[in-house]
């Protein structure tokens, strides 16, 4: 009798991916939640920063990168698209009674032209301001740059940090401390206190409608050649599916293009 061969079983695809880690914590969960629509992809994921992430993918070290900033022109040999919304958050110890603060006031704090809280209207401290922020390596980094500072380089003042998740353990550690976190580290869990930025709170609904000051998107990037396919199928899972949206809402971030 003839041999009938049998369909080989699908191998198993490991995606290599690296970039943000203010949105780490929604991605290890977006990867969690894939295995239900693609049980044989597997995530390798490094959060080394949105701008180290875009030249990984640049010089193929990472088959995808996520960034928290808009491309740039240096963003050469990539194609980025829209995955989502977050908001980049002003958060200070617990201690501070400082509630709103306005861009100008924030500028002049990480650029060093402020330097103890007496300077900062509604702080109840007396001490010296002691700014964290995130290395260059971070997209986070070039979006308050661009953001706030109106593109001038941080204060050699400023702590620079090489996650958010270092930045949000800082702040609470230390009760002279401001920085700057994405949303899915200013949670009730954290430890730090959000401000508002020119009266709008750093909450879903304000980065929503993009009425928070710090709203923005979150990029999904990939080689403009030869991408690969099961990176390109991730990205408009996460873009598209409701299961997506319901994952990012629950995390800390805000669902834009699900449905």
């Amino acid at each position: 009798m003839p041999v009938l061969a049998l369909p080989a079983a699908a191998a198993a695809t490991t995606l290599l991916g690296s970039g943000s880690s203010a949105e780490q914590p929604v991605l290890a969960a977006l990867f969690k939640g894939y295995k239900k629509v693609a049980p044989k992809v597997k995530f390798v994921y490094n959060p080394d920063g949105g701008n180290a992430g875009v030249k990984d993918v640049q010089t193929k070290h990472s088959q995808f990168a996520v960034n928290t900033r808009a491309p740039l022109p240096s963003d050469t040999g990539t194609l980025q698209d829209k995955l989502f919304l977050d908001g980049l958050c002003v958060a200070v110890n617990k201690a501070n009674k400082l509630s709103n603060l306005s861009i100008p006031a924030a500028r002049n704090i990480f650029l060093g032209v402020d330097t103890n809280w007496t300077q900062v209207s509604g702080s109840s401290l007396k001490t010296t301001i002691d700014p964290i922020g995130r290395d260059s390596a971070a997209g986070s980094y070039t979006f308050f740059q661009q953001s706030v500072l109106n593109g001038a380089t941080q204060s050699s003042s400023v702590e620079q940090l090489s996650s958010d998740g270092l930045v949000a353990t800082a702040i609470k550690h230390d009760s002279n401390s401001i920085g700057y976190v994405g949303l899915a580290h200013a949670g009730a869990g954290s430890g730090i206190k959000t401000v508002k930025l020119n009266g709008v709170a750093c909450k879903p609904a304000n980065i929503k409608t993009e009425k928070y000051p710090l709203s923005r998107f979150i990029w999904g990037v990939l080689p403009l050649k030869h991408p690969s396919v099961a990176a390109e199928k991730f990205f408009d899972w996460v873009r598209t599916s409701s299961a997506a949206g319901k994952i990012i809402a629950k995390v800390g971030a805000v669902p834009t293009f699900n449905k």
